[in-house]
């Protein structure tokens, strides 16, 4: 089982967030501006019946919960747009689960009594499980669809189970399905995008999305974390195969890491690297467990480091994709830290 030693003891670990964009065709005199549409939000409480273990677990219902209490507390709900989840098709799944790996997890989940472990890896499920890791899925695909056709500007999918750890033949680290892999895929078979940017600053490298697309030329995956931490993967050396090579983009932070070193990380390799691969679309697997004394990193970034690498990102989508972008929750488990992290990366996504 997946496992995060600190001092304080020993946790089973992590998860994962997107963000999306795509270049905007030639607005009708009819359409209406970017600035003046909604930034959209997918929430629903079929996310919350997904349970992860016994009270205390790192990765609880109460994520959630604590998230849509700060969006209210500040007066935000009513100005965001409800998105609405729904269950995803096999045929959505399969843009990168194989069907053998469907068909297990189907099997698997379709029989648990009370709470019960995947049997591909460190990931606790539950009786409504499946149902939850379906319509998380296909609710990112929902927001997608939300943004490219104009229904809001952008959109921050506050979702259960993560996904950036699942493979294609494997559900590990709190993930089942790879809601940002498949959502990447997806826009690409939808919309005809050519070139789709995965930005991913979790505290724990996405090892499930870096498989996926280590030989795709067609999308750029980056990510930030600290790769000393679980699974083992995001060395710098790693950067892609054949079509991909050079399309993996891993810059390993230190523990500790601060606000100025994720946004210097951000400035110097993100923005060069985007620039070079001027992508149509972006996703961001929005992991939030790289915050000041969260339970399952050490790295040391505060609500407002979030917002400053939510405007870098902002900044590209509006160089590259005229500002369309969807967001993804990953990790993230200190759940005051959390509320106020994913604060801060709406209102910068509010103000876009």
């Amino acid at each position: 089982m997946k496992r995060f030693v600190r001092s304080s003891g020993v946790f089973t670990l992590a998860l994962g967030t997107v963000l999306a964009c795509q270049s905007m065709p030639t607005q009708s005199p009819k359409a209406s501006p970017i600035a003046s549409r909604p930034t959209g939000l997918l929430y629903d409480d079929i996310y919350l019946r997904h349970l992860s273990g016994n009270t205390g677990h790192p990765e609880r219902p109460e994520r959630l919960i604590f998230i849509r209490k700060a969006l209210e507390k500040a007066g935000l709900m009513q100005s965001l747009y409800s998105i609405h989840p729904r269950r995803i098709t096999q045929e959505e799944l399969e843009l990168v689960h194989k069907p053998s790996y469907i068909a297990l997890v189907r099997r698997e989940l379709s029989n648990v009594q009370g709470l019960g472990e995947l049997s591909t890896g460190d990931t606790l499920v539950s009786a409504d499980s499946l149902e939850a890791a379906e319509f998380a899925a296909g609710g990112v695909l929902n927001a997608v669809d939300a943004v490219m056709q104009g229904k809001v500007k952008n959109a921050f999918a506050a979702v259960r189970p993560p996904g950036h750890h699942a493979t294609p033949t494997r559900g590990m680290g709190f993930c089942i399905f790879n809601n940002v892999a498949i959502a990447a895929r997806y826009v690409e078979r939808k919309y005809g995008v050519r070139r789709v940017l995965i930005v991913d600053w979790d505290y724990h490298h996405g090892n499930g999305t870096q498989e996926t697309f280590y030989q795709a030329g067609s999308v750029l995956y980056f990510s930030t974390h600290h790769y000393g931490a679980y699974p083992g993967t995001g060395s710098p050396a790693e950067t892609g195969a054949g079509e991909g090579a050079g399309k993996i983009v891993n810059v390993p932070l230190p523990p500790g890491a601060s606000d100025a070193q994720i946004v210097e990380a951000f400035q110097t390799k993100l923005v060069p690297a985007a620039r070079n691969f001027k992508p149509d679309f972006i996703l961001i697997s929005a992991g939030f467990d790289g915050m000041r004394n969260d339970l399952l990193g050490v790295f040391d970034i505060t609500p407002a480091g979030f917002a400053a690498i939510t405007r870098i990102v902002v900044e590209l989508v509006k160089e590259f994709c005229q500002g369309r972008v969807v967001s993804v929750l990953e990790g993230g488990y200190r759940l005051d830290g959390l509320a106020e992290s994913v604060l801060a990366h709406v209102q910068v996504l509010r103000e876009e």
